[in-house]
């Protein structure tokens, strides 16, 4: 199964990083991405929540769909995440906020994933690891910009 590992260092405080990539509803604001995020539960202490998710892949004219389940940790600055149904065969994994010198913040992600597309081959597997991993990137570049005020 796949695995990618992306992580941006942003200018701003854990606090304000962790805030941002926890306000998932808002991602369609300024993740072009992203087409919809639905919170279809939320827990009272909003430490764990279903979400449903659109995501578009552009270059290929392919919207991936699936809800997911996360779980933050507002102690320990982390979610885990997996896919309670969707497209993906498999999807899940994990961000991490770690606090920096000089009040920056390391946003880290990892994600273990498995989406067959049919009559996908070998050479197409590699290109759809190589979009996962852009695209994760993004996410976590998006979330710096905002969080830096840009």
């Amino acid at each position: 199964m796949p695995h990618i590992e992306n992580e941006v260092l942003v200018n701003a405080p854990l606090e304000k990083v962790y805030a941002l990539a926890k306000d998932v509803e808002s991602f369609p604001q300024f993740m072009p991405d992203v087409e919809s995020i639905h919170i279809a539960e939320r827990s009272a202490d909003g430490q764990r929540t279903v979400t449903d998710w659109v995501g578009v892949a552009s270059d290929f004219k392919l919207k991936v769909r699936w809800t997911e389940e996360d779980l933050w940790d507002d102690a320990a600055h982390t979610c885990r995440f997996s896919q309670v149904k969707g497209d993906y065969q498999q999807y899940g994994g994990t961000w991490t906020f770690t606090q920096e010198a000089g009040g920056r913040t390391r946003f880290a992600s990892a994600i273990d994933y498995e989406l067959d597309i049919p009559l996908i081959g070998p050479l197409l597997k590699s290109l759809v690891a190589k979009l996962m991993r852009e695209n994760t990137q993004r996410i976590l570049d998006a979330i710096k910009r905002r969080a830096e005020g840009a």
